[in-house]
């Protein structure tokens, strides 16, 4: 998709994504946004243009890292529930309690029966979530082979782009066909009528981009922003000083630092 016109859309919908916030701020509502997809899918990208002009004290990312012992002895929901968002918060789950249905089954840290108990009890969870007032969204972001290959090729050959790459990552692509029979488990037993799942395809970021904010704002009842009507209020010259003198004794970086 070409960059401009991308760049130009994007700013519209970021621009609702602001008058959500305010929505939320205002009404107390809660929202939950699982992300989930194969390495490579472009999570990181979409919650990047979703947050990139809200505050970070309303929408929340959540992507925690591998479970400490003392989590591995816990009930295995009970690290993300503690994340749940209290009123007038989104949360953005990069990955989520559906780490057990795929990256856990086909690497072997947890066993095929506790991943199809998982896929079994996740539902009904899923429905008290929901039935408690907060409203989820699920999306599966998809990738096809050939345009992941090229995605782990780029960050393989820029310098700047190999902190991407784990050892994780390049056995996720050795086990492609163990992910895609994971996915299909994982969607047949959670794509349920009152929690869908939205697949995006994500060979092009930019359009996933678009398409997937597009499909959230149409889902969520917010009210559009008014016209703001701000007048800017001058300093009180009651409390003037010159702090320019002040600041002349302060440690400044030179302007041609370098």
């Amino acid at each position: 998709m070409d960059k401009e016109l991308y760049e130009k859309e994007l700013r519209k919908l970021q621009a609702e994504i602001v008058a959500v916030q305010e929505w939320v701020k205002n009404t107390g509502q809660r929202i939950v946004i699982v992300f989930e997809g194969r390495d490579a899918a472009g999570k990181g990208g979409i919650i990047k243009a979703i947050t990139e002009r809200v505050s970070a004290r309303v929408f929340r990312v959540v992507a925690l890292p591998a479970p400490n012992d003392r989590e591995k002895t816990q009930m295995y929901i009970q690290r993300y529930l503690k994340h749940m968002p209290a009123a007038g918060e989104v949360v953005i789950f990069d990955r989520s309690w559906y780490n057990r249905a795929g990256v856990e089954r086909v690497m072997g840290f947890c066993t095929e029966a506790e991943s199809d108990h998982f896929l079994e009890v996740i539902p009904g969870l899923e429905g008290e979530i929901i039935t408690d007032g907060i409203l989820l969204f699920k999306y599966w972001l998809e990738v096809s082979s050939k345009e992941q290959e090229k995605r782990f090729k780029s960050r393989i050959n820029k310098t700047e782009k190999q902190w991407k790459l784990s050892d994780m990552d390049l056995e996720a692509r050795r086990r492609w066909y163990d992910y895609s029979r994971a996915r299909d488990l994982m969607l047949d037993a959670t794509d349920t009528k009152f929690s869908p799942w939205n697949i995006v395809p994500s060979d092009d970021k930019r359009a996933a981009h678009l398409n997937c904010i597009r499909h959230l704002l149409s889902e969520i009842p917010y009210e559009p922003l008014g016209e703001a009507i701000v007048t800017l209020p001058k300093p009180d010259k009651k409390a003037a000083y010159d702090d320019r003198k002040t600041m002349k004794k302060r440690r400044f970086i030179p302007q041609d630092f370098g």
